[in-house]
């Protein structure tokens, strides 16, 4: 199940925020240049506020069990900030390693 570990849980948020960006820019994209119309912000804007501090509070809480040091949880959070950063620091992380629960953490 995804939500079972910190690192699923962290997958899950960053994904999410990645998607919420995308509509996010798309609202903004039809505000200021197709129809000048706020809806798209209005939706958008919300979903994507609750997501980045969902995304904020599932970085900070997997900082133990998946021992990052300060400056991957750093690099974390500074991720949230530009489009799709989440994901890309995602796939850095997994490729690092930096995803994986170590041992003694799954045992207890």
């Amino acid at each position: 199940m995804v939500f079972s570990t910190p690192a699923g849980r962290f997958r899950l948020l960053a994904l999410a925020e990645a998607v919420s960006w995308a509509g996010l820019l798309l609202g903004m994209f039809f505000k200021y240049v197709v129809v000048f119309d706020e809806i798209g912000v209005k939706i958008f804007g919300p979903i994507h506020g609750v997501v980045f501090i969902g995304y904020v509070l599932v970085t900070l809480l997997a900082r133990d069990p998946l021992q990052w040091n300060a400056r991957t949880l750093v690099l974390a959070l500074i991720a949230s900030i530009p489009p799709f950063g989440s994901v890309v620091f995602e796939r850095w992380a997994t490729a690092t390693g930096r995803l994986e629960t170590p041992a003694a953490a799954q045992l207890g």
